[in-house]
């Protein structure tokens, strides 16, 4: 009997929207998948999405990024912020090697937890498709460079 792989998918979201949005899933006994763990940030304008890299590293098979719907942020502008990064990141993902696929990026108001239980669902059933995230040696190989990296530039700029 072989076992059906189960992803592990970690979620960065807003407090004051998604987070909200998944509760209410809860508290209205909507059914949706248990693979994901959630991390709450104030705003997502306030996530820095090399904590995507790290989650990666750390054995994550996909990633959520969710937070208010644009002009609908508590902090005016963080989803803008959030979405901006969001562009530039997904540069970077062909050269890390890590499939665009793994990572949902979605706006989810409180009130939508049925919304919040569509994007779980799909995003465990995209990752199931895709199997589990190998590559993670290649991710945690790259933070550290770039660690090592920042530590000479400080040096050289702290004199």
């Amino acid at each position: 009997m072989t076992k059906e792989f189960e992803p592990k998918i970690l979620a960065f979201v807003c407090n004051w929207c998604t987070y909200a949005g998944a509760d209410l899933t809860g508290t209205s006994r909507i059914k949706y998948a248990s693979n994901v763990k959630i991390v709450r940030f104030p705003c997502t304008g306030r996530i820095d999405f090399m904590l995507l890299l790290k989650a990666f590293a750390n054995g994550s098979d996909g990633v959520i990024v969710s937070g208010c719907h644009p002009n609908d942020c508590h902090y005016t502008s963080g989803n803008f912020h959030a979405r901006r990064r969001w562009i530039l990141f997904r540069s970077l993902l062909d050269f890390m090697g890590i499939d665009i696929r793994r990572i949902q990026f979605s706006w989810v108001s409180a009130a939508e937890g049925a919304k919040w239980a569509d994007i779980v669902n799909q995003t465990v059933a995209n990752i199931r498709e895709l199997g589990p995230y190998m590559e993670y040696q290649r991710a945690a190989e790259f933070l550290a460079g770039n660690e090592d990296e920042l530590a000479k530039e400080m040096e050289v700029n702290n004199g």
